[in-house]
């Protein structure tokens, strides 16, 4: 992981660190910080074969870059989605099983639904109001 610091950061940070510390306290400052830096990677080592001794030798074999959420551009996963072709388990049923088994299709004029109408709510006629659901 880079974190993006050249040399010249690396400088420019030391020197503001013997500027704010002082020449005095730089020596344990920078004691108490290798033994940080030392802690913390031991501490990496530990859970990182922690995990392996918990998940086996199957924890090499995973690809990690491939999982990076980061990676995935959302355009990309939805176009995927939209354009996936659906599979079907059972076979399409043929038209003279449906209308032995189905009412709706034996009668054709109860298939067709009523046309909607647009309602138009006024002082007298108010929207349906439910109080127990606000």
């Amino acid at each position: 992981m880079e974190l993006g610091l050249t040399f010249d950061k690396l400088l420019l940070i030391g020197l503001v660190a013997v500027i704010i510390i002082g020449p005095e306290r730089l020596p344990k400052a920078a004691e108490s910080f290798a033994k940080f830096v030392r802690r913390a990677g031991e501490y990496l080592r530990d859970t990182k074969s922690r995990m392996r001794d918990e998940l086996g030798p199957e924890i090499d074999e995973v690809d990690w870059r491939k999982l990076d959420p980061r990676q995935y551009d959302p355009r990309r996963i939805i176009r995927d989605a939209l354009f996936e072709e659906p599979e079907f388990e059972a076979k399409p049923v043929s038209t003279r099983t449906a209308v032995a088994t189905d009412p709706v299709a034996a009668d054709p004029a109860a298939a067709v639904r009523p046309r909607m109408t647009r309602t138009y709510f006024s002082r007298q006629t108010p929207p349906p109001f439910d109080v127990e659901a606000t």
